[in-house]
C-alpha cells in the first residue's frame, strides 16, 4: 500500500523537533507495511530530501528568503504578526497543487492523507480527482478556528469535507466542530507517544521519587491557550518548602511570564519557586519527565477561541509515569478521564490547580490509582499499534471500493 502524506510541516533535518507525532505516525505506518512519501512546503529554499528513509518532497512557493510561512511557528500566528505573509497563501496552494499532481502521476499512491485540510485539501484535490485516488482529510483543530475570524473559510471547508472519502479528527472536540460544518462520519484518530516506549502499558505503575521537593512540570509552547500564567499564580498557594514548578519551552509569552514570576518575588509573596528551563533536547526533556512528580497542562480557551485539540503532551507524560492535572477544555477530556486517569480542573483557576497538586503530594494511594488508570487509557486508546491498525483499516476499505 502506497500512502502520500501531505502536511504544512515536516522535519527539515534528522534532529529537527518539528511535528514529532507525525514523524512517529509515519514510522509506525511503515512498520505496518505501508510505503510512504511526504509532500510538504519548502522552508527558505529547502530542497527535497529523505528523513528516516522516507522521501520528503518539498514544493517551492516563493523566493527562498520568503519561504517561512510554515515551520517553527503556526502559519496563523505568523500571519497575525506579519500580515504580508498572507500574500504567500495563493502561490503556496498553486505550487503544492501542481507538485502533488506530478508526484501522483509518477508514484501512483493508493491513498492521499492530507493533514490540516485548510488549505491542504485543495492541494490534494486535483490529483485525487484526476487519478481517482481516495482522499483522507485529517483535522487537528487549528484549521477549524479560522472560521471564527474568516467566514469565507467555512464554505471552502464544507466543500472539501464533502470531497473526501474519509475524515479523521484528533479528538471528539475536533470531531464535533467538523460535524457542525458538514454532517459526515468522522473517525477518531489521536496521537501516540513520541517519548519512551508505548509498549510498557501493562507495567505496574510506581511513583517517581520526591527528590527534595515535589516537582510540578509543564512542557509546551509559551502561548496564551496553554494557560501558563495561571500556573504561575498557583505558586502562591503552594508551600515553597514542599513544591517547585518547572516550565519547559519557549514562545511569544516567555518574557511576559518570566516578568510575572519575578513580580511575585518583588512583591514579597511567599510562593513555590518557579524555574524556566528554555527549550530542551529530547534526552534532557525525557530526564525532566522522569525527575518530575506531576505533569500539568493548565490550558484555557484563549481570546481567539483557540484551545487544545487533544494535548499529545499529556499522553507522553502518562507514558512516562506521571500523574496528570489539566484543565477541562478542548480535547483534553479524551485523554484525561477525571479521577480515573488524572485530575481535571476548571480553566483559569489557580487555586484548583494548587489543590490538585497538594492532593497528589499527600495521597499516595489515590495517585497510584490514577497512574494505573492512565496506563489503561493509553493501552485502550493511544498506543501507536492500535492507532495505526485503525488507520490502515480505513485505507483498505477505501482502496477496495
Amino acid at each position: 500500500m502506497k500512502v502520500l502524506v501531505i502536511g504544512s510541516v515536516y522535519p527539515r533535518f534528522e534532529k529537527d523537533a518539528e511535528v514529532p507525532w507525525l514523524r512517529a505516525s509515519i514510522a509506525h505506518l511503515k512498520k505496518a507495511g505501508a510505503e510512504i512519501q511526504v509532500l510538504a512546503p519548502a522552508y527558505k529554499g529547502l530542497k527535497s530530501h529523505t528523513i528516516d528513509g522516507t522521501p520528503v518532497n518539498r514544493f517551492r512557493y516563493a523566493p527562498a528568503k520568503w519561504e517561512m510561512l510554515t515551520h517553527e511557528e503556526g502559519a496563523p500566528s505568523k500571519m497575525a504578526s506579519k500580515p504580508w505573509l498572507q500574500l504567500l497563501a495563493i502561490p503556496y496552494i498553486i505550487s503544492g497543487f501542481f507538485k502533488c499532481i506530478g508526484l501522483c502521476r509518477k508514484w501512483k499512491p493508493d491513498v492521499i492523507h492530507a493533514h490540516w485540510p485548510f488549505p491542504h485539501a485543495y492541494i490534494a484535490l486535483g490529483a485525487a480527482k484526476l487519478f481517482r485516488i481516495p482522499l483522507v482529510l485529517n483535522f487537528h483543530g487549528a484549521e477549524l478556528l479560522l472560521i471564527r475570524k474568516k467566514k469565507w473559510v467555512r464554505p471552502l471547508l464544507k466543500f472539501a469535507i464533502g470531497q473526501a472519502q474519509a475524515v479523521f479528527a484528533n479528538s471528539s472536540f475536533t470531531a464535533a466542530k467538523i460535524k457542525a460544518i458538514r454532517d459526515v462520519n468522522v473517525e477518531w484518530s489521536p496521537y501516540g507517544t513520541t517519548l519512551g516506549s508505548d509498549g510498557d502499558a501493562g507495567i505496574v505503575p510506581q511513583l517517581h521519587p520526591v527528590n527534595g521537593k515535589f516537582k510540578i512540570l509543564f512542557v509546551g509552547r509559551h502561548i496564551e491557550r496553554k494557560g501558563i500564567c495561571y500556573l504561575i499564580e498557583a505558586a502562591k498557594f503552594l508551600d515553597p518548602q514542599k513544591f517547585e514548578i518547572r516550565i519547559v519551552g519557549e514562545g511569544d509569552l516567555t518574557e511576559q511570564l518570566k516578568a510575572q514570576a519575578a513580580a511575585l518575588e518583588q512583591d514579597g509573596i511567599v510562593h513555590a519557586p518557579i524555574t524556566f528551563t528554555g527549550k530542551l533536547i529530547p534526552p534532557v526533556l525525557e530526564s525532566e519527565y522522569r525527575d518530575a512528580n506531576v505533569f500539568v497542562l493548565p490550558a484555557i480557551v484563549d481570546h481567539k477561541g483557540d484551545t487544545e485539540g487533544l494535548g499529545v503532551v499529556l499522553i507522553e507524560a502518562m507514558e512516562l509515569g506521571l500523574p496528570i492535572v489539566a484543565s477541562k477544555v478542548g480535547g483534553i477530556p479524551d485523554v484525561v478521564v477525571d479521577q480515573e486517569s488524572g485530575i481535571l480542573v476548571p480553566e483559569k483557576n489557580p487555586e484548583a490547580l494548587a489543590d490538585a497538586f497538594k492532593r497528589l503530594a499527600d495521597d499516595t494511594e489515590f495517585t497510584l490509582k490514577l497512574l494505573a488508570g492512565s496506563k489503561k487509557r493509553i493501552r485502550d486508546c493511544f498506543t501507536w499499534d492500535g492507532i495505526i491498525e485503525r488507520q490502515i483499516a480505513v485505507y483498505n476499505k477505501l482502496i477496495k471500493k
